[in-house]
């Protein structure tokens, strides 16, 4: 009984402590979460963004969530970009860096007025180190108000309920911790993790009407339960990119990876790991060069064996993180499974492609879209030849335009206009440019592709 009434006193003065220290906690970790503002303009509108991120330097980089920016977006398109605290209506000015492809992370740097305000988030982490929570183990978290609350800050706690490698170390929580791209930190304040888009929750919505009920998905997307552990954050803070698309990108060319099928692993006496297999190899790509070959399974890289990932679909995520953490040029060993015998494949990584976000564009406002350069990706998707390939593509195309009531869509493969095939993007340019441009021209003749079917499409300028 004296035993227990001791370790109840200390019990309750170490409880008491935290929480009387929280507040305190709270006010620090605050200098290093922010709300983030810019807009987006497109061919038809300018739409306000906000997104919230974290500080991670001492030159005032802030990492947002991949979410955070939609994938068709290009850079361009990215205007004033504005830094707020929380609780303060104050602005800074933001520069968008670009983002990095192997975190999905945007980066963002704010003016050098307000740096010195913030405290980087690597300073909360426990002496130095990134040490996993536990099972059960109490966090807390951040998340922030909208703008017209002046980004107002919140208190969200929980505890751990399943740690799972996705492949990253993920944690999840019983419930909303931290707002998306916001930090979690344990009753000690240390740093355990940055908050992801929340993972959405089913539930079964009855009614007198429909009395079996019916599933309906909902998703926070304002706080989040979901969080990389710092160890999956740390490492990768410092991948500024070099330009706005994410550049330098490293390039294995190995197309479709598929988790290999458990079956066949037992087959093959390899049920402690993972293994992933290659749909196809591409045209040109650093995979060809080195030798491998369509339905070749991935069983090592450098020599390691991969993980055993449940579920196994993981795998994939974790073959293409181990190419992207690289950079051009930088050697890959893989083993690899074919037929029934292991092959080692040196690989030398190359330099990604031009990206569909890299490619020139030009918007037509009398036809109605926006012709996007023909790039390698348009190719691989098409299942085309690369070197057979010619034409642009539609990136945008405008509602009740000319070319909308003629029946052009977005991707649509233009491949010839007014019976010509244009052999680049300028030239497709110039075509269309001098169509616009003659006042007295009342139509104009595309050839395209849509889901390996060719049309002729009419448009009608007046």
């Amino acid at each position: 009984m004296k035993c227990y009434r001791v370790f109840f006193a200390v019990w309750v003065v170490v409880a008491s402590l935290s929480a009387a220290d929280l507040p305190a906690l709270w006010a620090e970790r605050l200098k290093c979460v922010v709300a983030v503002e810019f807009f987006t303009e497109t061919e038809v509108d300018r739409r306000p963004n906000v997104v919230f991120g974290v500080v991670v330097d001492t030159q005032g980089t802030i990492i947002l969530p991949a979410a955070a920016i939609d994938s068709r977006v290009v850079p361009a398109q990215l205007k004033e970009f504005k830094v707020y605290r929380p609780s303060d209506p104050a602005s800074a000015a933001g520069v968008y860096l670009g983002q990095d492809a192997l975190t999905g992370w945007h980066f963002v740097r704010v003016e050098e007025r307000l740096r010195p305000l913030f405290i980087p988030i690597t300073q909360f982490v426990a002496s130095g180190n990134a040490a996993e929570p536990s099972l059960a183990e109490e966090v807390w978290g951040i998340a922030l108000r909208g703008k017209d609350e002046d980004f107002t800050p919140y208190f969200l706690q929980s505890r751990v309920a399943l740690i799972q490698s996705l492949p990253q170390r993920t944690g999840i929580a019983q419930h909303e911790v931290a707002g998306p791209g916001l930090p979690v930190f344990n009753r000690d304040g240390s740093f355990v993790g940055l908050a992801l888009s929340s993972f959405g929750q089913t539930f079964l919505q009855f009614s007198r009407a429909d009395r079996g009920g019916s599933p309906t998905m909902l998703i926070n997307v304002e706080e989040s339960s979901v969080f990389h552990l710092t160890g999956e954050v740390l490492p990768y803070l410092s991948r500024v990119p070099q330009n706005e698309f994410g550049r330098p990108l490293a390039w294995l060319g190995a197309y479709g990876f598929e988790p290999m099928d458990r079956e066949v692993a037992t087959f093959l006496k390899l049920e402690a790991q993972s293994g992933a297999v290659v749909s196809e190899v591409l045209e040109g790509s650093p995979a060809e060069k080195a030798g491998m070959q369509a339905r070749d399974i991935v069983l090592e890289i450098n020599g390691r064996a991969l993980p055993r990932f449940k579920p196994d679909r993981v795998v994939v995520s974790f073959v293409e993180r181990e190419v992207e953490r690289r950079v051009p040029g930088a050697p890959l060993s893989l083993t690899v499974l074919r037929g029934t015998e292991r092959v080692d494949v040196k690989v030398t990584l190359g330099d990604e492609p031009k990206l569909m976000r890299e490619a020139a564009r030009r918007y037509f406002e009398r036809l109605g879209f926006t012709a996007r350069e023909f790039v390698y990706g348009d190719a691989i998707s098409r299942r085309l030849k690369v070197a057979d390939t010619a034409g642009i593509v539609a990136h945008f195309v405008k509602g009740n335009s000319p070319v909308s009531v003629a029946g052009l869509r977005m991707d649509d493969w233009i491949k010839e206009i007014d019976g010509v095939e244009p052999k680049s993007f300028a030239e497709a340019v110039e075509k269309l440019a001098a169509i616009q441009a003659d006042a007295a021209r009342t139509e104009f003749v595309l050839l395209v592709g849509r889901a390996g079917e060719t049309a002729v499409l009419r448009v009608k300028l007046k």
